[in-house]
This record gives structure tokens, sequence and C-alpha cells, in this order.
């Protein structure tokens, strides 16, 4: 066995909310170490998503998601245009199809308001034709917000910004046992890492994604009681063979568990359709079953009815780390500081799922607010 060391803070997982969160207290002058059980950053859900920058539309009012997605919209499009991170802010076209979905936008609209979302405007038909000509819809809504980021780009800023103030990133650690009482008075949380590391620590932050619920679970000194259940949606994505005829992301009015087959660009202008919504037992299957595009055409048609047959190609699954069941309600964000647990200096980060990429920088502002 290693010695003891001790750190002021760890963070375990190296997506974009760790590298958010390790960023932001570096920056407040705590000593900071970022553990990554993989070799590289950000492998997980933080690569396999829509790299879209949400408005903060859809989400409950006053709920978690609502409050720092539209913060943290806010604070993401500053910051890259401050660090020079990729990003384009092409705006969305939320479109009805029927009649009856016509109806649904004003509840949206309504909706998106009382977030702090302001900037909706509703569009005819013929409005929202003359921006994107091969457009099929009944009416629409603009939200001129709603961008796409590099991610990458956006992790290793973040990355950068942690180690110019000090923080250290570990990359091959997984983490094997946390004790959550067993340290010194000052350094009371104990964590070890696969190889026999042991890090007593004042604060631990746990952002590890798909992983996070399992490891609360495996905390010596929580009460699991208090933890949710992990469950997994897994999103398939099909890509475009060759160019799409939109320059704006194109959402249909959200049905059911998600939000719609959704046509979104990444920023050299290629299309990709999805995610749908698949349950799954196990988060590493991220096999996409060509068989399921067949669905995504006439759910695509109903907004591009120029969609050729044969077009839509297999690409990518992300995977949703869900702490609600199929059949409940989308749960929110769970924070779980020492106010909810009663254990000094630990947060737990449990289902940040979408709006999270956008979310990440008030994330960790909200971290850091409850281990003040």
């Amino acid at each position: 066995m290693l010695p003891m060391e001790q750190v002021d803070a760890v963070v375990i997982g190296a997506g974009v909310v760790g590298l958010a969160v390790g960023r932001a207290l570096a920056l407040s002058g705590r000593e900071v170490l970022v553990l990554e059980s993989e070799n590289a950053i950000g492998t997980g859900t933080s690569s396999r998503n829509s790299e879209v920058i949400h408005a903060g539309i859809y989400y409950p009012a006053g709920s978690l998601k609502a409050r720092l997605c539209v913060k943290g919209k806010g604070l993401l499009y500053a910051y890259c245009a401050e660090r020079g991170v990729a990003h384009r802010r092409l705006g969305k076209l939320i479109v009805a199809t029927s009649p009856e979905q016509v109806l649904a936008l004003d509840g949206i609209m309504a909706k998106a308001a009382a977030n702090g979302v302001h900037d909706l405007q509703k569009l005819s038909a013929s409005q929202a034709k003359a921006l994107e000509p091969a457009l099929a819809c009944e009416a629409a809504l603009l939200s001129p917000s709603t961008g796409v980021v590099d991610s990458h780009g956006l992790m290793l800023a973040l990355q950068g910004d942690m180690e110019n103030a000090g923080g250290l990133l570990a990359l091959v650690s997984p983490v094997q046992h946390i004790s959550l009482r067993q340290g010194s008075a000052t350094h009371p949380i104990v964590v070890q890492t696969q190889d026999g590391t042991e890090l007593a620590c004042k604060a631990l932050v746990n952002a590890a994604g798909l992983s996070a619920v399992a490891l609360a679970r495996r905390m010596d000194g929580l009460d699991p009681s208090l933890l949710p259940q992990a469950h997994y949606a897994k999103g398939n994505y099909f890509t475009l063979a060759g160019k799409a005829p939109f320059s704006r992301l194109i959402y249909p009015v959200p049905e059911k568990a998600g939000l719609g087959v959704h046509l979104t660009l990444d920023l050299g202008g290629q299309a990709k359709f999805g995610p749908d919504v698949q349950w799954v037992e196990d988060p590493a299957d991220l096999q996409v079953d060509a068989r399921r595009g067949d669905a995504f055409y006439a759910e695509v048609r109903k907004y591009w009815p120029g969609l050729q047959q044969g077009a839509l190609q297999a690409g990518y699954a992300g995977m949703r780390p869900k702490i609600n069941a199929p059949h409940e309600a989308a749960a929110d964000f769970m924070v779980q500081g020492p106010a909810e647990h009663g254990v000094p200096g630990l947060v737990n980060l449990l289902g940040i799922e979408s709006p999270g990429l956008t979310s990440s920088l008030a994330m960790a502002d909200e971290v850091c607010a409850r281990l003040a």
C-alpha cells in the first residue's frame, strides 16, 4: 500500500461537467485533482451527444434543469467567445406538423417564458418556409439562442484553465473505494484508486456520469436510501448522406419520452437525426441497430418530405444516465450536497443528462456554492 496523500478537493470524472467543476474549484484557490477512469477526457456521455447549446425551453419551471440551462447557456456562449472555442448560434425551429401541434406551440412559448427565455418568435408556415424552403409545417417557433459547440474543444479549454490554476488531471485512475469518515479531522474523505493510491481530501465531487449512482452506492458512510436507482436510455443517431437543405436545427413539437427525431447540424454543416429513446440494461450497449432507422424516415418526412429513401446511415449512439424508470416522468438533475445527505464536503451529481453540456459552467458554480 502506498502512503496516503492529501489533497483539498477530488473530482471523479473528466467529462464536461467534471472538468468544469475542477476548473471552478481550482480558480477559487482550491488544490484540485480530477480522477478519470479512461485514458482520455470526455469519452462517455460528453462525446456522444448532439453538441447542442440548448435555450432552456422545455424543462419544468423552477427545476435545476431549467435554471442551470438558462444560466449555463449565457456563461457558455461568453466562455466560448473568450477562449476561442468553436461554436455557432444557428437558431432552431420547433415545428408543428399538424393542427393539434399548432396549439401546443403557445404552451411551449409560455413554458419558455416561465424559465426566463423570452426570445422565441412564433412563425406562420410561410414565414418558416421563407427561412427554410425545404421545410413542411403548419407553424413554427424560432429559438434564436440555440446553437452548437465543439464539445471536445470546450473540454480541452476547461482542462487548460484548470491546469493553469494549479489543478491536476489523472487519467486511467478508476476509483476502487471511497470512505467518507475514515480520514483525519481536516481531510475526512478517503478515496482509493485501483492501483492502491489513497487520497485523503476535504471535498469530493462525484461527476462520474453513467457510473455516478453506482459510485455513490459504494461510498462507505452514505445512506443508500437517499440514492435513486440508475436507468439507461440509449439515444441512436443516424447521419445524412449528402448535404442537408437546412441552415438551422429542426425539432418537432415534443411528444412522449423524448423531443422527437430532430435534425441537428454540426459545425461543418453535416446533418444528423436523433436521438431516439431506447431503454437498455447495459450502459456499455452503444451499437446502433441499422433497422431502427426505418422508423426515422416516417418521422423526419413529417417536416422534411424531401428525405430520400436510403439517405440515412447508422451513425453513433449515446447513453443517458437516467434516474427515472421508463414509465416515470423525466427526473430533474440531482445535485446532492451536505444539506441533503449530511456528509460534509461531498457532492453527488446524479442523472446529469441533457442539458448537462449547456449547463456545465452553471453546474460548476452550483457545486462550489454547495461546498462553500
